[in-house]
């Protein structure tokens, strides 16, 4: 029996984004991981045999010293996807002028850094507005991967300003980091967004369904600090629900996923970096083993087009969106 689709993605966050999202001195020296971290993650999919697709930061891509390590990537045939120059997670706070600038100078460092064109984005801190959907449809993108349907954003984003730094004016430019509750109630399957002058699929990324907490490996990794056992049972069974929903879900990882407290004592803020990388690379494979067992894994590129040829075959791909669909893909959006 031919495997469900399941995509899979590696969000490059590097150290410097991480801690100017966190408020930290030291950013502006623009430190990077991205030695350590991209080999680590090119070699465990080498082992399985995947090939997903890596959202990079332009800024990263401009830095002559990051070369080696993202075309490496491409020369690995994984797909390239945008993930914003400056990577702030307040981009609907942007001008128009603003964003058509963010994403050209985004392309085009990538593009020079790894010879592909990016036909993917993700906004940093799922960010995204009805301007930045509408300026991706303007440039030709295929397909948008910023949405975060989970009740938890609100919690998420709370537990991050405790552990920060940040000042009130910083706090409220990122008061949307993680999404609001109502980002809960967005599909879970992929869907054409309505009102743009070309489709857009957006591939959300998938929470649990029914309840709609999150499945990444990240969080994964935070319950693995409990037991592992709970971690890698909790995955299974969200991957068993979507099965009964007959969703084929989208899962996320993290840079964080593949490093430890022995390679950064820096970014002990965040969930489960006070546990050795060791651990959590045992954890993450042993968990990409699973969804490799169950699924067949793409890119998300292939993700969207699969969708896409999806609704052609049934003659659904100029049908206009029920009325209460567009509002429930745009609620957030708008907000």
């Amino acid at each position: 029996m031919k495997k469900r689709m399941a995509s899979l993605s590696l969000d490059l966050d590097n150290k410097w984004s991480y801690l100017k999202t966190h408020g930290d001195a030291g950013w502006e020296q623009f430190p990077s991981y991205l030695d350590v971290v991209v080999p680590r993650a090119l070699d465990m999919l080498a082992e399985r045999g995947l090939h997903i697709t890596f959202f990079v930061v332009g800024q990263d891509a401009a830095f002559e010293s990051n070369g080696p390590a993202l075309r490496s990537i491409a020369e690995a045939g994984h797909e390239i996807g945008n993930h914003s120059f400056n990577h702030e997670p307040w981009l609907h706070l942007y001008e128009p002028w603003q964003l058509a600038d963010e994403l050209t100078r985004a392309e085009e460092a990538i593009c020079t850094a790894t010879g592909q064109r990016t036909v993917g984005f993700r906004g940093p801190g799922f960010s995204f507005s009805p301007e930045v959907l509408a300026e991706l449809a303007r440039r030709g993108y295929e397909y948008d991967a910023s949405t975060f349907p989970t009740f938890l954003g609100p919690l998420a984003r709370y537990y991050y300003f405790l552990r920060s730094n940040l000042s009130g004016g910083q706090r409220d430019q990122r008061k949307q980091l993680f999404g609001k509750f109502s980002e809960g109630f967005r599909p879970l399957k992929p869907y054409a967004w309505p009102g743009l002058e070309r489709e857009l699929i957006e591939v959300p990324v998938t929470t649990m369904p029914l309840v709609r907490a999150p499945i990444h490996l990240s969080y994964l990794l935070y319950l693995a600090q409990a037991s592992e056992f709970v971690a890698l049972n909790y995955f299974r069974t969200a991957l068993a629900l979507c099965d009964l929903r007959g969703i084929e879900p989208s899962i996320l990882l993290h840079p964080l996923d593949f490093l430890g407290c022995d390679d950064d004592q820096d970014l002990s803020f965040f969930p489960a970096m006070k546990s050795p990388a060791a651990a959590k690379l045992r954890l993450v494979g042993r968990a990409l083993d699973m969804l490799a067992k169950r699924r067949r894994v793409v890119t998300m590129r292939e993700h969207a087009a699969a969708h896409r040829h999806g609704r052609e075959s049934t003659g659904e791909i100029n049908a206009k969106p029920a009325s209460g669909e567009a509002a429930l893909v745009l609620q957030g959006a708008e907000q």
